[in-house]
């Protein structure tokens, strides 16, 4: 699934092409990719047209937009494969396009999704922590490219847990935007395993640990993502490249890069995990 860099860059393609715009129409040509609003692609596409859109926002993997209706957010759940196309109205239309708006500047805003697991739904902003946010995702934390991101606190919160380490990295409600791909990044630079009891850390390890994640993915979103299939693209429909810099996730059996072993794979969470076994050693028991 795309991960923060991933979205990030989404939502700077939105900002560039898609703020100030209005809506003048929208079309819903699959029931599915509206399920989550509760009134239907009817109530959605009546409820967008004629607003014009204020900002583009991002809070870990959520994304939506603004509108000059208060309180008015249109969350867009990118799922495994979605994505958010701006292209001409005289362009072939994709054939997983399952959501246009027209905008007044003749360009359409198209909701590509092949597998179907994404969606747009409208919704009311609530605030939480001094911040206006959708309600559904209101229960999500700050990511660590946030301003106002507090890693303090975080790592206050990380070394009152009794859990894996990389299973609480994975916690959106602990911090958020970052997935198996980044996570595993991150443990490697940190030199820590990632089944390694988050209470038993030093904070130290931890403080260093939420650093080398903000590195990396600030790297990657400094190189447009990261991509394993055509499926991740930006609004202008172009893949990511950071996969040529990864360290751990994807190297299994291949030298680690910093010491030489050679990189292991192992099972987490219906998941693969990526490691060193000289540098990330498994805790001990």
């Amino acid at each position: 699934m795309p991960e923060l860099p991933e979205v990030e860059v989404v939502r700077r393609g939105l900002a560039e092409h898609v703020v100030g715009r209005v809506v003048d129409n929208v079309t819903v040509k699959h029931p599915r990719s509206v399920r989550r609003h509760a009134f239907g692609a009817e109530d959605l596409a009546g409820r967008l047209t004629g607003l014009r859109v204020e900002s583009a926002q991002r809070r870990g993997k959520f994304l939506w937009l603004t509108f000059d209706e208060p309180d008015t957010a249109l969350v867009v759940h990118l799922g495994m494969s979605g994505q958010m196309l701006v292209q001409p109205a005289d362009a072939p239309l994709e054939k997983h396009a399952h959501i246009i708006a027209t905008l007044d500047s003749g360009a359409e805003l198209r909701f590509v999704d092949q597998r179907t697991f994404g969606g747009w739904q409208v919704s009311d902003l609530v605030e939480v922590d001094g911040t206006l946010v959708p309600e559904p995702v209101a229960h999500i934390a700050r990511d660590p490219m946030d301003p106002l991101f507090d890693p303090d606190r975080v790592v206050q919160k990380l070394r009152g847990k009794q859990s894996e380490i990389k299973r609480l990295l994975l916690d959106q409600t602990v911090v958020s935007g970052i997935g198996n791909i980044y996570a595993d990044e991150a443990l490697w630079r940190a030199e820590l395993h990632g089944e390694r009891v988050s209470a038993k850390l030093t904070k130290p390890a931890l403080q260093s640990l939420l650093t080398e994640t903000q590195a990396v993915m600030g790297e990657a979103l400094h190189a447009g993502g990261t991509s394993f299939d055509a499926l991740y693209v930006n609004v202008n429909g172009q893949s990511g490249y950071f996969e040529r810099s990864l360290n751990a996730y994807g190297r299994e059996d291949e030298p680690c890069r910093r010491c030489g072993a050679l990189m292991r794979r192992e099972k987490f969470m219906n998941r693969s995990s990526f490691s060193c076994p000289r540098c990330q050693p498994r805790p001990r028991g």
